[in-house]
């Protein structure tokens, strides 16, 4: 009997069923004004992205590690006298981003609806535990997923562990997301299938270059079109 060359598929959540980083950028922006007696928009985003890639390692991915790399800026930018009110509110727009609505994305649910039962689906985020389970259950997506995967990084050896364990392995299955750099060139490393769909706003820590010629790598404008990509394989 010959073997289904796909039978496990793996997404993505943030910006990828749902939206996300739209939140952090209106963050962003409320942070800025709170600066902006300080130094310019443009100084304090890049002093931002910084710290956050500075603490990455030390608070992992989400809003958590943000809020607080937001209010060591804040102490950087004004050389130790950031008022205490400033901190306050600091830490008032990390919460409001912990409690934004769940916006799910054009497509996501007929195609995770069209695809439960007939393959496995695993749902692989990172992030903080907390928030991404908040997102999932107020999505109303969970009951499509056979499984869910809430990591600290993705690499190659996430992928093969997760497909492994959940599915027949990595070689059988697909991941989808919106990062290259998390969701698909590790993906493809890991001998998967690796299928990217764009978002608008991605945040840059999360961009590097496409593999075009990775023989298992396809492009997509929307989750609309991965039943062409899926049927294609069969």
């Amino acid at each position: 009997m010959t073997q289904r060359p796909l039978t496990t598929i793996g997404f993505d959540a943030d910006d990828t069923l749902w939206q996300n980083e739209q939140f952090y950028r209106l963050t962003e922006l409320q942070f800025t004004d709170l600066l902006a007696d300080h130094a310019a928009s443009d100084v304090i985003s890049a002093r931002l992205l910084e710290a956050e890639k500075r603490n990455l390692r030390h608070y992992g991915f989400g809003i958590k590690g943000f809020t607080l790399s937001m209010i060591e800026t804040a102490i950087e930018i004004t050389e130790g006298k950031v008022p205490s009110t400033v901190i306050a509110q600091i830490l008032d727009i990390g919460r409001d981003l912990l409690a934004h609505p769940v916006e799910t994305l054009p497509y996501v649910r007929q195609t995770l609806e069209d695809l439960s039962g007939k393959y496995l689906l695993v749902l692989i985020t990172k992030g903080d535990l907390f928030d991404q389970e908040r997102k999932l259950a107020q999505s109303g997506l969970g009951d499509l997923f056979d499984a869910v995967e809430i990591v600290s990084d993705k690499n190659a050896s996430t992928y093969r562990r997760i497909f492994s364990k959940v599915g027949d392995g990595p070689e059988r299955a697909m991941m989808i997301g919106n990062s290259l750099k998390s969701d698909i060139v590790p993906a493809l490393a890991a001998g998967s299938y690796g299928v990217f769909v764009p978002h608008e706003l991605t945040w840059s820590f999360e961009h590097v270059e496409e593999p075009t010629e990775a023989p298992r790598f396809r492009k997509i404008a929307h989750l609309g079109e991965l039943h062409g990509v899926i049927e294609a394989l069969q």
